[in-house]
């Protein structure tokens, strides 16, 4: 594999539905025991601040969590959800608020299931001990890098959300067969 270039912070100064789009076929990496384990990118959901009825900033809690939809973009958001430890990344304009939901990855140099958020952070081992870290830094433990391929992109509502925006918020790749779910 050809060496990967990673993402810069400004990648992640911008709209959550933008940085959501982009982030697809992005390589995220994460370390383990001096091992780098690589999956593509193949699905997101993209969450704003209090305005938007299914983000933690509407809700108000954790506070942990509220906080960093308003902090530094570019860094990792960890919470967890029904026994589901959750990868977010911050991501939004300044003095906006927002984060983008990895949903789901391809294993590039590993095997594991990975379609579904949950699924990932058990085949990565991520956990809140990865909360606020960044994925702009080779020497994090889990970093995002850039991958120049065509394909084409669909979009939903979002997953599991009860409350939601008149607005697909959900991206993935069409047709890869690692996208959690295809249709709902």
């Amino acid at each position: 594999m050809r060496k990967l270039k990673i993402l810069a912070k400004s990648f992640y100064e911008r709209n959550p539905k933008e940085v959501a789009i982009k982030l697809l076929g992005k390589f995220l990496v994460r370390k383990i025991n001096g091992k780098k384990l690589i999956g593509k990118i193949v699905e997101t959901e993209a969450y704003f601040g209090k305005e938007d009825p299914a983000s933690r900033a509407s809700i108000g809690f954790p506070k942990y969590v509220v906080d960093a939809l308003y902090g530094e973009v570019g860094l990792t958001l960890i919470y967890m959800v029904h026994a589901n430890w959750l990868l977010n990344v911050v991501a939004h304009e300044k003095n906006k608020a927002g984060a983008v939901l990895i949903r789901a990855i391809e294993p590039i140099n590993f095997k594991a299931d990975t379609k579904g958020p949950g699924k990932l952070t058990r085949a990565l081992k991520i956990d809140k001990s990865l909360h606020a870290k960044p994925v702009y830094k080779a020497s994090s433990k889990i970093y995002i890098c850039d991958n120049k391929e065509k394909f084409e992109i669909e979009s939903s509502k979002r997953i599991g959300v009860v409350k939601d925006v008149n607005e697909n918020l959900r991206f993935f790749i069409k047709g890869n067969r690692w996208v959690s779910k295809l249709s709902f």
